[in-house]
């Protein structure tokens, strides 16, 4: 499945501008705890996080990510965006909750099955 089919779905509003929203998704994966995101997480998955710092941006680019949910409502800082759009890194926001967007993407066939 493509990003841009997760967005339609999942109704996110972007927050960055440059960005490949044709972009297969490989899997998803979803932990606030970024050291746990850097050993886990495999290039082409989407990360689910309430996190909005630019930790995320830099973790996002160096692993490969397709995109990046940031949950809950949470502000999205103005640095994270510059450094996701300097990477081509798309980062969607919603309000659901990572609990429910997790659900919301296994639904839609978004497992970490090889």
């Amino acid at each position: 499945m493509k990003v841009s089919q997760i967005v339609k779905n999942l109704q996110l509003t972007k927050v960055t501008s440059r960005e490949d929203l044709e972009r297969e998704i490989t899997g998803g994966y979803t932990s606030d705890l970024l050291s746990n995101v850097m050993g886990q997480a495999k290039a082409g998955m989407i990360w689910v996080t309430m996190q909005g710092h630019h930790n995320i941006a830099a973790i996002g680019a160096l692993i490969g990510l397709a995109a990046i949910i940031v949950a809950g409502g949470t502000k999205i800082e103005e640095d994270t965006i510059i450094r996701a759009d300097e990477n081509e890194l798309p980062i969607f926001t919603t309000n659901m909750s990572s609990y429910e967007v997790t659900g919301k993407l296994y639904a839609l066939g978004i497992t970490n099955q090889q």
